[in-house]
């Protein structure tokens, strides 16, 4: 069977988040939630459409950057849809300045997010949310020298071309377009804003997402959730008063993030969980944090964890042969590796993490150019991602990833948190069984060999 080089690079795109509505990346969707603690999604969809179908709800969602939230996410979206719900679905850094971020501007985003999804539906005037955009408006011509930025009317909720009038999500967009690059300006929105944040929040719910609901049921759709992704992105460095930006957001504002009266998802740097404050995050939400695991390589004994291996195998043959039957792939693995055992070899140093899995792979393709792979650029690629990683590691982290390597856990150390975030360290669940182990990569480093 003849294998496209190009097309298999392409496919295998790390950058790439597969739409489950897609029919091409449809057949290259694996479903891992056997390997992975259970189908934490199918869990909240029923939460939404059986048990709550009527009240608000606010989940946090978590996981490595790159183990593929965005993913399973947007199959929570299709699930919901044809359940019935309106699904406002977005990426919060198409939004947000990630390393600036504050609660007014999360709420500010899902308002104009959820105001642009309602398309011809048109509720009454939003006075109030009017009145607090009018303020912003005037706020940020006050500080800008030698440039007078109009203040829009802004009237009804959803964009009517018969009326001619700026909708509230064209207005909100202009506001963060204009602040997005300035701290100056967002720092002053900021200044009117904060203190406003309830009547804000009132705001949104009275003038536009209670209404929105009452019309989209009318419409026969069963409710309104808003899925918030990449808000685990947001940069952790220290706020102006002392305060890490991470733990200002979800702790110390948490209570506002749940407040908005429809049905919410947010996804939360995983890092959070092994804060000092994680035991008050969790006082802020309505249940703990859902947490995406690795794809497990091994168990906590060194054992190789089959089934774990068996989907890492299926993921990338996939790639290579989506319209073959999973059972009839294996026997192609000879067209793509030298042998079934460098296959092996990739997986197992991706650690489960999927996108890392898939850049090795990547990068591999474009060192061969040809097929198949070999072994020998294998190790390469893998010594080259290990020098890289290794580089900024101190002695104490060092030490720190010996005892997860040793014991196969962690604390809420703070030195813990940078090994998660920079994904020197992973967490895996099966079978009810949770544990931490370090990255493939890093275990054959001499450091942690010698």
């Amino acid at each position: 069977m003849a294998i496209d080089l190009l097309s298999f690079f392409q496919a295998t795109d790390p950058s790439r988040t597969l739409f489950i509505n897609n029919a091409v990346d449809a057949k290259y969707y694996i479903d891992f939630s056997g390997v992975r603690g259970g189908d934490i999604i199918n869990r909240l969809q029923q939460k939404i459409t059986f048990f709550k179908p009527n009240e608000p709800t606010c989940t946090l969602f978590t996981g490595h950057i790159g183990c593929g939230k965005s993913t399973e996410l947007l199959r929570l979206q299709a699930e919901l849809e044809k359940q019935g719900f309106h699904v406002v679905y977005f990426e919060s850094s198409e939004d947000l300045e990630m390393t600036d971020v504050d609660i007014a501007d999360v709420l500010l985003a899902i308002a104009r997010r959820v105001s642009q999804s309602l398309d011809k539906i048109t509720l009454a005037e939003t006075s109030k949310l009017n009145e607090l955009l009018q303020g912003a408006w005037k706020v940020l011509n006050s500080e800008v020298t030698g440039v007078k930025l109009k203040v829009p009317n802004i009237g009804d909720v959803g964009y009517s071309a018969e009326k001619e009038k700026v909708s509230l999500a064209f207005g909100i967009g202009e506001i963060t377009t204009k602040t997005r690059n300035d701290p100056n300006l967002r720092e002053k929105l900021n200044q009117y804003l904060g203190p406003q944040k309830t009547q804000l929040l009132e705001a949104i719910n009275r003038e536009l997402l209670e209404p929105a609901i009452a019309k989209l049921k009318q419409q026969g759709k069963k409710g309104l959730v808003v899925i918030v992704d990449n808000l685990d992105r947001i940069d952790n460095r220290v706020k102006s008063w002392g305060r890490p930006q991470q733990e200002y957001l979800f702790v110390d504002q948490g209570e506002f993030l749940t407040k908005l009266n429809c049905h919410l998802v947010y996804t939360m740097p995983l890092s959070l969980k092994f804060s000092n404050d994680y035991g008050t995050l969790t006082q802020r939400f309505p249940e703990d944090p859902k947490v995406l695991p690795m794809v497990p390589v091994q168990w906590p004994d060194g054992q190789v964890h089959e089934q774990g291996m068996t989907l890492l195998q299926q993921m990338v043959l996939a790639r290579a042969f989506p319209d073959v039957p999973a059972a009839e792939r294996l026997d192609h693995i000879t067209e793509i590796f030298d042998s079934a055992s460098t296959l092996d070899r990739l997986c197992y140093m991706s650690g489960g993490h999927v996108r890392d899995l898939l850049r090795l792979l990547n990068t591999w393709i474009m060192e061969e150019m040809t097929l198949p792979l070999s072994r020998d650029t294998l190790e390469q690629v893998i010594r080259s991602r290990r020098n890289e990683m290794t580089m900024p590691i101190s002695d104490e982290e060092w030490q720190l990833l010996r005892h997860v390597k040793q014991r196969k856990k962690v604390s809420d150390d703070q030195g813990y948190q940078k090994l998660i975030r920079s994904r020197f360290v992973f967490e895996y669940r099966d079978r009810g069984e949770s544990w931490f182990d370090v990255n493939p990569i890093l275990i054959e480093a001499r450091e942690l060999t010698s």
